[in-house]
């Protein structure tokens, strides 16, 4: 009876170490899915009860749609495609001026700025040599007039070399999430080692929507007045390139400015910013095959937008709870220490009749991790499906250690602390071999069973006769 007994307790434990085998293999490819699978596929069914709104038609062939507030990706076609900016690139130029200069501050036109571009062709004030300009009347003729010379001098200005200024931009790109991306010139003007993607604009976008000054001269629909300088006797008025504008041909109530550009290399190429009801979206478009088209498809991705996504608060229990999922513990920054997070509310976009039961918080392993002082610098995704509908970066420091949360555009919320689960890491081929071994076990004792039994039989057929 104990013997059957035994038999059947080992037969558990193997069929528990064999499940536990199969889960431990699931968890972890399902872990690396969560992290690498994570395309946004717009205008199709994800799952059968999961479903992305349908995207109108584009003509672009590189474009994409995301919220600023939270990173999300909205829509999107090939945009991590390398393409040529054009002068969208200027909006660049246009936030690390802003970031290193006084409004008030005068510049000075050198002979290599006035002469920086083909005055017949290239978009430009006729600035000359000797010309001067405070730093507000320059930022404007470069957003809202595209002067490549203009882009040149404030390169200079900025930081005293047109070498040293390029190596800024990329920098900058850089810290703004602009990984594919290579700067050359601060104008835009082409070259063949100036390129980026629509991705990587819309990032550095994001940076320049969210800085007030940038806004509030880049939003500019009326006319511009710059005064007679030094060395041009009359006033010059300019008005903004973009047609989203009001009392442009393509009036868009809710646009906040952008950015145009356009050479042979990149066709047109279009940077803008909408804001309705609290929700503010970037639309890049690029490759598009004429001035007008670009509108129209910047239109249409904004309406669709607007019209099919929401904005919702996360709170820091709910961050919590998306936090502590296996995503996390299988990725790469995965640690046996106890590990502080400190976790505000914060802001995710997601489609209109969802809810934020069906998003799910991963660890972006591709991130470029930094270590300093003992705190860890990551980036985690908040995924609706395989969607991206916001991102975030987040200091983690060993257990006792100050730490702060870098939550973007967080609400006031009290911060909690969480520490990874008490995990045992089992080498998977263990577990086959115990049950290799539990399994050898039964055998024998399934074997010695049977030869009772045949010994048993045998003496009663003996003592039959």
């Amino acid at each position: 009876m104990k013997k059957h007994f035994l038999k059947g307790l080992l037969i558990k434990i193997t069929s528990v170490a064999c499940s536990a085998a199969i889960l431990c293999s699931s968890v972890a490819i399902d872990a690396s899915a969560a992290t690498i699978n994570n395309d946004t596929s717009t205008g199709s069914s994800q799952t059968d009860t999961i479903v992305w709104p349908e995207a109108p038609e584009v003509n672009s062939s590189s474009c994409i749609l995301i919220d600023a507030d939270t990173g999300s990706i909205l829509f999107e076609r090939n945009s991590h495609e390398k393409c040529y900016p054009a002068s969208t690139t200027k909006i660049l130029t246009g936030l690390l001026t802003i970031e290193n200069c006084n409004l008030d501050d005068v510049i000075t036109f050198s002979q290599a700025a006035a002469n920086s571009i083909n005055v017949t062709e290239d978009a430009n004030l006729g600035s000359k040599a000797g010309e001067q300009y405070t730093v507000d009347q320059a930022l404007h003729g470069l957003l809202l007039y595209s002067a490549n010379e203009i882009a040149y001098a404030l390169g200079e200005h900025v930081a005293g070399s047109m070498d040293a200024f390029v190596d800024m931009m990329n920098a900058k790109a850089k810290e703004l999430g602009a990984l594919d991306t290579h700067f050359a010139n601060p104008s835009g003007l082409f070259n063949a080692n100036h390129y980026t993607t629509a991705y990587d604009m819309a990032m550095i976008a994001r940076g320049c929507y969210n800085n007030a000054s940038f806004v509030s001269i880049d939003s500019m629909a009326d006319a511009y007045v710059i005064p007679p300088t030094n060395m041009t006797p009359t006033q010059r008025t300019i008005r903004h390139r973009h047609k989203m504008l009001k009392g442009r041909a393509y009036y868009y109530e809710y646009c906040k400015g952008g950015k145009t550009g356009f050479t042979d290399e990149s066709q047109n190429t279009l940077v803008t910013f909408a804001e309705k009801d609290g929700m503010r979206l970037i639309c890049v478009v690029f490759k598009e095959p004429d001035d007008e088209i670009r509108y129209v498809d910047t239109r249409a991705l904004f309406d669709w937008g607007f019209a099919n996504f929401q904005k919702s608060t996360t709170t820091g229990s709910q961050l919590g709870a998306m936090f502590s999922n296996d995503n996390y513990y299988n990725s790469s920054v995965f640690s046996n220490l106890a590990l502080d997070f400190g976790l505000n509310a914060s802001f995710i976009t997601i489609p209109n009749k969802s809810s934020l039961s069906d998003v799910t918080m991963t660890v972006d392993d591709n991130y470029d991790m930094t270590n300093e002082n003992g705190v860890m610098t990551t980036h985690l995704k908040f995924l609706y499906n395989n969607n991206t509908v916001g991102t975030t970066t987040l200091n983690i420091s060993a257990a006792g250690t100050d730490t702060g949360s870098l939550l973007p555009y967080a609400e006031t919320s009290t911060s909690s602390s969480y520490k990874p689960k008490q995990c045992i890491r089992i080498n998977i081929w263990i577990i086959v071999g115990i049950g290799v071994v539990i399994l050898f076990i039964i055998y024998i004792i399934d074997e010695r069973a049977r030869r009772k039994r045949q010994r048993r039989h045998y003496n009663r057929r003996r003592r039959h006769f």
